[in-house]
């Protein structure tokens, strides 16, 4: 399997679920460690705020084994990601590394009320979740930032031993809608953020009447394909339905695609694919052909393999949505450029699923904070069920973690030769936002049948944690 067949996201995420893990945009990179130790490069970074957030890290007095994990001096915690995949090597590795270098982050300051955070660090390895799902029951607190592709086989160990999560992302639907979870960047089955939809609408007049979704083979794009196109029959938009279905394998040649989509007049493409070198061999038969549709695409295209890859400038005319703000902001965004310091100064991978891991982090980390010395499990998810405005202290756009609601912003960028720009909102760092910039869509379509919280029945038993207010 591909690793761009996999991931949801995120990115996100992602958006749809299996594509957003492979939303990376590689800078940088070596293996992760595990985090709780002493950093030299953490010490540097060490601030008392991260963003336009508060820290919630530093000294204090707190004390008790109030609950599993947490003891008078510390807050054991389980992390990571796939990396040991062997049919991809590093998946998602840049989760495991930024929670290792916020986890230093934190302890250089004091820790939480003065409890140093210890990490456990899990390799699923793509098909091990269950198995590190079961270790993690034993001995942590919480799960915190974690991204596992196939967390769905290990949600009904999670929600039996009643381990709480503040999830950096989620991919199966009974993962995503699951009891005693959040996330700092929900991507709930019910809802869904069409960003890159309605800003494509503001920048191209004729977007409605000459769009196309370019279909594939995998089951899993296919499935990001049918919510899209379910959000485009939703606010008005007919698909020219050109008829382009690429082989998830490969195509012995794109040209007879292209010439395709030049006859059918095709003036916007979106793809919910992630890029691979056939999805590139498609861009470049597209302009030997002479068409020149815009790519309105999802924001896995927002990546240095993309951007590498694009000297000669068939992918000019690929747009990008995103709740993310982009790397090329950090001048602007100074959470941005946090993060890229912290993660480089541990040498690990920096990417947009580390950013997401980041917010998880903190998220967590604010609604520890708020439970002072008396930390327990019912505490934070108290706490973090209040949360209902978080921006992981400007990363992202604003998300409702205590609701599970996604977004309601977006930003655009444009692909120029190597380099992204921002597009829309004019103004670099800003977002547009808007409620029409999120629609509801049938949790049934996704398998999965919502009490009425709208929390999965699956596992659920009536011995999980809720939120209890004070």
């Amino acid at each position: 399997m591909k690793v761009d067949k996999i991931g949801r996201l995120a990115a996100g995420a992602l958006a749809v679920a299996l594509v957003t893990a492979s939303c990376s945009s590689e800078r940088s990179g070596t293996d992760g460690v595990s985090g709780g130790g002493d950093s030299g490069g953490a010490t540097a970074a060490a601030s008392k705020t991260f963003g336009t957030l508060a820290s919630p890290c530093g000294p204090g007095d707190a004390k008790g084994k109030t609950d599993q994990g947490i003891t008078d001096d510390a807050i054991t915690i389980g992390f990571g990601d796939d990396r040991g995949f062997a049919s991809a090597p590093g998946l998602s590795k840049e989760m495991g590394d930024a929670v290792s270098a916020m986890i230093d982050w934190c302890n250089q300051q004091g820790g939480i009320n003065g409890r140093k955070i210890k990490g456990n660090q899990y390799d699923a390895a793509y098909a091990q979740s269950a198995k590190v799902m079961q270790e993690s029951c034993k001995q942590d607190f919480m799960l915190v930032g974690q991204g596992f592709a196939m967390d769905e086989a290990a949600e009904q160990y999670r929600v039996a031993c009643k381990l709480p999560t503040v999830a950096g992302y989620t991919v199966g639907p009974n993962a995503a809608m699951g009891p005693m979870k959040y996330e700092a960047v929900p991507y709930p089955v019910d809802m869904m953020n069409i960003g890159g939809l309605r800003l494509a609408e503001k920048l191209f007049p004729d977007f409605k009447e000459k769009t196309d979704l370019l279909l594939s083979t995998s089951p899993a794009v296919s499935t990001g394909t049918g919510k899209i196109a379910g959000a485009m029959k939703e606010i008005g938009i007919k698909p020219l339905e050109c008829g382009v279905r690429l082989n998830d394998a490969g195509e012995s040649s794109y040209m007879p695609f292209a010439e395709k989509i030049k006859k059918c007049g095709a003036g916007y493409l979106w793809s919910s694919d992630s890029p691979d070198p056939g999805q590139f061999s498609l861009l470049e038969s597209i302009e030997r052909a002479g068409a020149e549709p815009k790519y309105v695409f999802e924001a896995t295209w927002y990546s240095t393999m993309v951007s590498k890859w694009n000297t000669s400038g068939a992918g000019d005319n690929l747009h990008v949505g995103m709740i993310f703000q982009p790397f090329e902001n950090a001048d602007k965004v100074p959470a941005v450029k946090q993060y890229t310091d912290i993660v480089n100064a541990k040498q690990g991978k920096v990417a947009l699923l580390g950013m997401q891991a980041t917010s998880a982090f903190l998220l967590w980390a604010q609604s520890a904070q708020k439970c002072g010395s008396d930390l327990t499990r019912q505490c934070v998810i108290n706490e973090l069920s209040k949360v209902h405005e978080w921006t992981g202290g400007g990363l992202h756009a604003p998300t409702d973690p205590g609701n599970n609601k996604p977004a309601s912003c977006s930003l655009m960028v444009k692909l120029n030769k190597t380099k992204y720009e921002q597009v829309y909102p004019k103004n670099v760092g800003e977002f547009e936002c808007g409620p029409e910039f999120v629609v509801k869509t049938d949790p049934k379509a996704s398998g999965v049948q919502l009490n009425g919280d709208r929390i999965s029945t699956k596992f659920l038993t009536d011995d999980v944690i809720k939120p209890q207010s004070s």
